[in-house]
This record gives C-alpha cells, structure tokens and sequence, in this order.
C-alpha cells in the first residue's frame, strides 16, 4: 500500500510528518538548496554544534505552524470572540477551507526562509539592492514555475504561500483578510511566531546551550485568536470600535509567554552576539562584499539557487592562498583564525558621560592608529514593549502589559562594540586605557556614525 504519511525524526519535536503532496515542496530545488545553508552562519567556529541548517529549522517551523493551527481553529477555542469578531474568520467554520488554509500555513511555514543568502543573514543588508531582502527572493521562489506545477497539484494559490510566509510588514502594498494576518502571525509574529519559537529551541541545543529553552507545549496549547489589545491610549480613543485581532494567550500560560520573550533577550544578548561570533559575521561580510563586488548578490532565482556556503567556502580558500584576490585579507582571518580582538565594549556609566561611547571609541582609535585597524558594530533592538491580547478567566480580555510585570521591564538588546587588528590591539588597549576619559567626553564636532553590518 502507497504511504501518504511521511516521517522524518527531529530532535525538536520528535517527528515531523508530511504528505506525499508536501514532500514534494521538501524534494523541490529551492527547498533543499536550504540544505547547505548554515542557520547560523560561521558561529560553528565558536560553538562547534552550530552546524545545524535551514533545511531542518524550516521543517520545524512547519511542524509547529500545523500545532498551533490546529489550536487556535478549534471551535471551543474560539467561543470567546464577539459575534462581529468570529464573522471575520467566516473560513474557519467551513470544513474544506478550514482544511485548504491549514496546507497553505504548512507550506508557508515550510517555505519561509526559502531567499536567505548563503550564511543566512551575515551580510544581507550589504549585498542586496536597496529595497530588496531575502524576504523579496522568497516571494520570488514560491511564485516560480517549478513551485507553480507543486501548487496546481495540491490546489493552493501561490499567493496565499507567499502572504502567510511573509505577513503584512514585508508585503506593505497588498491587502491581507483578518485571517490572513492572524495566520501569517502564526509563522513569522513579534510575540509567539513559530519561526522564532523554532530557532530558539533549535539553536539553544546544537550550541549547546540552556537560554532559548522554555515550555513550548504549554504556549502552544494555550495560544488563541483574540481581540488585539490597543498599542498606546491614542489608539485606544481613535478604535471607533473597530475590531481587530491578533494572536494571544490564555492567562494560565502567560509564564510560558514570559519565558519564551526572556529566552529571546539571553539568546541575544549571551549568544547570537557573543562579541567572537559578531567579528566573524563582520569578516564574513566584508569578504562576501569584495567578492561580490559593485553588482552585490545577483538577484535572480536561478543564480541564487546555484549559491550556498560551498560555493562560497570554495572561493574564500582561493582568495586565502591569493594575496591579489578580491577578500584575501578576510578570508584570512576566517579560515586561519586572525579575527580582530575586542578592544572595547560600551557599559552603562560610559553610556551616562556619553551616549555615543562606542562611536566616539572608534573614530579616535582610527584617526591615532589607522581605518583599517577597527571595525565597530553597534545594534540596538528596534522592537517595543510585547503587546499581546491575554484572555482572563473571567473571559474578558486585557493587554499583557497590563498584567505582566516582567515584560514592562523586558531589557532591549543593545551592543556597541569596537574590534581591533591583532598587530595593534595590544598597544591600542593600552593608549585607550591611558585616555579613556578625555575621549568619552561629549564631542562637539560632528562624527562618524556607522551601523551595525
């Protein structure tokens, strides 16, 4: 007998299963390309796991989409909304759109990460054109003629991949239904997206570490669709009583909410940047850069289906062993290990004598010992305060911010950071330590002000 159930272990969530309909969209070229994609970059040369790939992140994040689907339509689990509030999900109490919505967020989840560039997002905002991201190429991928033919067969609107794969702040221009908002919400959301629920879990065990790690099962069975809290009073007296909705939690799994946004902060701020990771993803890009050169990254689907971190390795070990190619100098420092050291890191009392410490460190280290000999990254998250509906058990509905202390007082993420050339770094510190004082104070002349790569 034919099987129609696909089975792949997972060390996440144990199995992850698909259709023989959807094991196409995993056998497609586009998706196994996500095979030699790195998700994280060359962070394997500070933390040896970190070797897992997109291709088994992506297979995560459709196994979760299809749990919290699953969830949220249950009818007992939308009893709560208002009658005018139900009416906007009208899909959900027909069976076969019900059914038809379900493989199209699979698929979404599935194929969402389809346009990352090789090294996933190392040098993203430096290579491709302005306007363009990933996300664009994604878009790209779903829409091509060999994902068309997958689509026709499994009688889904390529559109709507594209919609609930990229969600409403990458696709500014185009109409999305209050269901299809709240369902792209499920795969790449601020608050409870399973693209970032996936990531965590997965990367905190291949680096081995305990950060990212909370209870994902008792999020999940507590997630529901519910009135959206308003973002500020403003928004509170200009709702004329329009309803919207968003993805929330019941009470009883707020402390799983809780954990799940504190373990996003410590994987940022212990690991994804950890200061030798960040200098890697800074070579990384400036050897990408030269390579690529003028052009940047070729913005066509078949040219980046035929680029991956191989292609990529292959040629920095060329550009190692010449002196005159293009990335020599930090395709070098990758593969031999010659980074540039950290020399500085802004604290909270430089930060009090002057905002622009890390800036102000960078540009007098460079203009006293040379341009070349430091490299500054500077990040601070532009994300606000988690405001998300949370159902009581009186079945009213209030903001998580109205009862969560912990998240009022959630710490942004912010780094300021100046590296420095081994051959200097040693007589720099010194000089730095000696003047640091006079060179924290508020400077009057304009200066330099460079963005984190």
């Amino acid at each position: 007998m034919t099987k129609n159930i696909h089975e792949l272990r997972d060390p996440i969530h144990a199995f992850v299963r698909l259709t023989t309909d959807e094991r196409k969209v995993l056998d497609s070229k586009p998706f196994q390309r996500l095979r030699h994609i790195h998700q994280l970059a060359l962070t394997y040369l500070v933390y040896p796991g970190a070797t897992h790939r997109r291709f088994e992140h992506s297979l995560g994040v459709m196994e979760l989409a299809g749990r919290v689907y699953d969830i949220v339509t249950r009818r007992e689990n939308l009893e709560y909304l208002p009658r005018e509030a139900f009416s906007l999900l009208s899909d959900l109490s027909d069976n076969m759109k019900l059914e038809y919505w379900r493989r199209v967020l699979r698929m979404a989840a599935l194929c969402h990460d389809l346009g990352h560039l090789p090294f996933s997002h190392a040098a993203e905002r430096r290579l491709l054109p302005e306007g363009r991201t990933h996300e664009n190429l994604t878009a790209l991928l779903v829409r091509s003629p060999e994902m068309a033919s997958i689509w026709s067969d499994m009688k889904i609107n390529s559109e709507d991949v594209v919609k609930l794969a990229l969600g409403p702040k990458d696709l500014p221009t185009v109409s999305f239904s209050a269901l299809e908002t709240i369902l792209s919400e499920i795969v790449v959301g601020d608050a409870f997206g399973v693209d970032r629920i996936d990531y965590l879990l997965r990367d905190s065990l291949h680096l081995g570490v305990a950060y990212g790690r909370f209870d994902h099962f008792r999020l999940i069975d507590t997630l529901r669709i519910l009135p959206s809290p308003p973002q500020s009073e403003q928004d509170e007296a200009d709702s004329d009583d329009e309803i919207e909705l968003a993805l929330g939690v019941e009470e009883g799994g707020m402390q799983s909410a809780e954990a799940l946004l504190l373990a996003r902060y410590f994987m940022f701020s212990q690991v994804y940047f950890h200061p030798i990771r960040r200098i890697y993803d800074i070579h990384l890009s400036d050897f990408l850069t030269a390579w690529w050169g003028k052009n940047g990254y070729p913005f066509t689907t078949q040219e980046h289906l035929s680029l991956t971190d191989s292609e990529v390795m292959v040629m920095m070990r060329k550009a190692q062993n010449d002196p005159g190619a293009a990335g020599h100098e930090d395709a070098r420092r990758i593969l031999e290990r010659m980074h540039f050291k950290l020399i500085y890191s802004r604290n909270p009392a430089d930060t009090a004598l002057n905002p622009e410490a890390g800036d102000q460190v960078y540009v007098t280290l460079r203009r006293e010992f040379g341009a070349e000999s430091f490299r500054h990254d500077r990040y601070t998250q532009k994300a606000g305060l988690p405001n998300f509906p949370v159902l009581l058990r009186d079945d009213s509905t209030t903001s998580s911010l109205a009862i969560s202390e912990t998240l009022q007082r959630l710490p942004v993420v912010s780094v300021d950071s100046v590296y420095a050339d081994p051959g200097v770094r040693d007589k720099a510190k010194r000089w730095l330590d000696k003047n640091r004082g006079s060179i924290l104070q508020p400077a009057t002349e304009e200066r330099h002000d460079e963005s984190a790569i």
